[in-house]
């Protein structure tokens, strides 16, 4: 239960951070109502999951997940570019996530 209320926080963050960016530095009302609920509810489930998961790797997780997930967000909505050096480097987040999961 704890790596999925994990996961669920990681996606939570990437809405919360594609909302902050819709919210055009939160002069956009709903999207700032939807960053905020994002954000309670992710760090609500990130601090469950800590319950459970060591602090490095929780916190590891978490920020990976919204990290990668806020790049294809970016790419796939927002036009963001997606040069062989940015998919580089979110492919080696995505590797160091899955090292820290089988190391815990």
């Amino acid at each position: 239960m704890a790596w999925l209320s994990l996961f669920v926080a990681g996606l939570l963050e990437v809405v919360w951070a594609f909302s902050m960016k819709q919210s055009a530095g939160f002069t956009r009302l709903v999207p700032s109502v939807v960053t905020a609920v994002a954000m309670v509810a992710s760090f609500a489930l990130l601090a469950f999951s800590m319950r459970q998961l060591p602090l490095g790797t929780a916190y590891t997780v978490w920020t990976g997940i919204g990290a990668v997930g806020a790049f294809i967000a970016g790419a796939a909505f927002l036009g963001e570019p997606l040069s062989p050096m940015r998919v580089t480097a979110a492919a080696l987040i995505v590797a160091g996530l899955v090292l820290m999961k089988l190391s815990s």
